[in-house]
């Protein structure tokens, strides 16, 4: 059985943390800079010891509204922040200020491909809060710094522990604790893993495209709680079960397309499904049972005594939406239109700001009939050498203009294709430019329409089985054959005019 079963569809909602890039935390003065010495970067505040009260960061609060501007959202003038009651050891203060009745953003939307089709899902609201801490159990303790005693970190002092036995101790570094968030809440409108990645994608692309997010889901910067359900087809909504933390794309898919078929198991066996929050365990490739999933009244929010409403103006908006640049959505539609690119082609040019702008760069000077190859370079080759290397496109060792001539020198029949892919890679390795590199391996193809036909015709001379087995209607003998004039020119041949003149001559 699968989730797609004819008779049941999967319904999705997702709750993403975006930690905000601020230099300071949400409400105090301590760092958020990533890989410190634990529980060195809890202020008072963070921990609310007596005494200290919260401020809230500026630059967290027109993060909010760069967002809320780029979904085309409604911007609250006025939101409350809310303390979120619960008992969890990485949350020091027994509650997390966050906001719940009147967020920083209302509604909004966020654009994206499935495939070659473009799909709106609507948010419900994007909300200003700080993050726990982080809880750090069993085997993970390895090698760490802390007080196994207590449980807690404390610099410079090893873990004791007799027995050894890591599995029955948990720490708690409280270095996250108060730092800036914006929860990003969808509808329920996403039907199927492939959607929800989808939507995750265009989301992290988005945060970090407006420079409010690094997205770095290794050290927990975008994570995503995935909302899953199934009902009948046309049946009423059914009941969820949230998946927690998922900070890999793959195993959102995974945990998404497992969760389901568990669902469907249960239901289609004549039981119930329990509303639960449930991890995701990447080596059984399976979701299991965390806790029983609180609703708000759980929670008791009211409004926090320590914070005044949070007040926004109109100028302070007006002055955010100048900074604003091109979205991401603008940028695809005018690569489509000025470049004459296909939609799959332009959502992967718009991945990541800092690839669009490369393409641009690329696509400048070159003719209008090299851009859809130009973004195939930029989309495969080039892509595959970044991620090869797990670098980013500004670091690329092939520029946009050495792409461009490239592409040029192909369309001038200079390079075949896959000459051309030996010059990237020679470009890359560090050879030189283009044109030198071409030059020095002699990489410049032959084009002469009389010389091919020369070899073209002594080959036809010397395959007289394959010429017969071609015109008995055996089209593998015509590859065989091109693969001869090829090899006669040492692969320098021009492909289009090799073929052509073999059919001719053969027709």
């Amino acid at each position: 059985m699968t989730a797609q079963a004819a008779s049941w569809e999967v319904v999705i909602g997702i709750e993403t943390h975006a930690q905000l890039m601020t230099r300071s935390k949400m409400f105090s003065g301590a760092s958020t800079a990533f890989g410190a010495a634990p529980n060195t970067q809890a202020s008072a505040v963070d921990i609310a010891l007596p005494g200290t009260l919260p401020v809230a960061n500026r630059a967290a609060v027109e993060h909010a509204i760069r967002f809320g501007l780029a979904v085309k959202g409604t911007i609250n003038h006025r939101s409350i922040f809310a303390r979120k009651n619960y008992f969890y050891p990485d949350l020091p203060k027994g509650y997390q200020i966050s906001q719940y009745e009147t967020p920083i953003v209302q509604g909004g939307e966020v654009r994206f491909l499935v495939g070659d089709q473009e799909k709106t899902v609507r948010l419900t609201r994007a909300h200003l809060e700080e993050d726990a801490g982080k809880s750090i159990h069993g085997e993970a303790l390895s090698g760490v710094v802390g007080l196994g005693a207590v449980g807690m970190f404390s610099p410079g002092v090893k873990i004791r522990n007799e027995s050894r036995d890591l599995s029955t101790l948990t720490a708690i570094d409280l270095n996250r604790a108060g730092t800036p968030l914006l929860e990003i809440v969808s509808e329920p409108e996403l039907r199927g893993a492939k959607e929800a990645v989808a939507y995750a994608r265009a989301l992290h692309a988005l945060v970090m495209w407006i420079g409010i997010c690094d997205g770095n889901m290794q050290e927990g910067s975008f994570r995503c709680d995935a909302n899953v359900s199934v009902r009948r087809l046309g049946g009423r909504l059914g009941t969820r079960c949230e998946i927690k933390n998922l900070n890999s794309f793959r195993f959102m898919e995974r945990a998404i397309e497992f969760e389901a078929r568990r669902q469907i198991e249960l239901l289609e066996d004549g039981k119930s499904v329990v509303q639960e929050t449930r991890l995701y365990d990447p080596e059984r490739d399976e979701t299991r049972s965390m806790r029983t999933k609180e609703d708000a009244q759980d929670y008791r929010y009211f409004p926090d005594p320590d914070l005044l409403p949070l007040v926004v103006t109109e100028d302070m908006i007006e002055r955010i939406r100048t900074t604003m640049p091109k979205l991401p959505d603008a940028q695809r539609e005018e690569l489509i239109a000025s470049y004459s690119l296909t939609p799959a082609q332009a959502s992967q040019l718009t991945s990541t700001r800092a690839t669009s702008t490369f393409a641009l760069a690329t696509f400048a000077g070159a003719p209008s009939t090299a851009w859809p190859g130009l973004a195939n370079w930029i989309n495969g080759p080039l892509a595959a050498k970044l991620n090869e290397e797990s670098i980013d496109i500004d670091k690329s060792r092939v520029s946009a203009e050495q792409l461009r001539i490239l592409a040029i020198r192909m369309e001038q029949g200079v390079l075949s294709g896959k000459m051309a892919k030996e010059v990237f890679d020679a470009v890359w390795s560090g050879e030189g430019d283009v044109d030198s590199v071409i030059e020095k391996r002699g990489l410049r193809q032959l084009s002469d329409s009389g010389e091919i036909e020369k070899l073209v015709d002594e080959v036809l001379a010397a395959n007289a089985k394959q010429v017969q087995d071609y015109r008995a209607g055996k089209e593998k003998a015509f590859n065989s054959l091109v693969g001869q004039v090829m090899k006669a020119t040492r692969g320098k041949a021009n492909p289009a005019q090799v073929n052509e003149l073999l059919r001719r001559k053969l027709g």
